[in-house]
């Protein structure tokens, strides 16, 4: 059964010589387990993050993530600790081949919401692009009405998050 959830997201991106940039967002979306024991996490991006007609959807399999995102452009970035997946990334610009290499993945998540947190680099014809942590915090909405822990929601569901860089996560 799928799970109307809060998903708080930071996301910190750093380059060669320039300070890191940070996003921070907090948005509604799905969790639901399947049949295979894998997590499905779904939301959709907004103009925050500069993917707004996006959807992104995180797939947990045991030590293994799979991110998706469907919309103004496609991916599918695989994360293993350790590991290094070559991916096509599609833009409206254009299609180009991207590494992800992954240098550590802590994940403490359950049916009910729980912890991400990826660290990884983005290769560009086999150079590093920058270096990427991202960390996401999954709950149950609340059942209560007027919960404090509740959040109120914009039209688009966004939440009250921080600044957005326009590149996205």
């Amino acid at each position: 059964m799928k799970k109307n959830v809060v998903i708080s997201l930071m996301g910190v991106q750093r380059y060669d010589e320039t300070p890191p940039d940070v996003i921070e967002l907090v948005t509604q979306g799905q969790l639901h387990e399947e049949e295979d024991g894998a997590l499905v996490l779904t939301y959709e991006e907004s103009e925050l993050t500069g993917l707004e007609g996006t959807r992104t959807t995180l797939r947990i399999e045991g030590e293994r993530v799979v991110m998706l995102r469907e919309g103004e452009l496609y991916t599918q970035m695989i994360f293993e600790e350790g590991q290094r997946h070559l991916s096509l990334y599609e833009t409206p610009y254009g299609t180009m081949s991207i590494g992800v290499r992954t240098w550590s993945l802590f994940i403490e998540m359950d049916s009910s919401g729980g912890e991400l947190e990826m660290d990884y680099a983005v290769e560009v014809e086999y150079s590093t692009a920058g270096r990427n942590t991202f960390r996401i915090q999954v709950r149950e909405v609340s059942s209560r009405k007027g919960s404090e822990e509740d959040v109120e929601f914009d039209s688009e569901g966004q939440g009250a998050g921080g600044k957005a860089d326009p590149a996205g996560l």
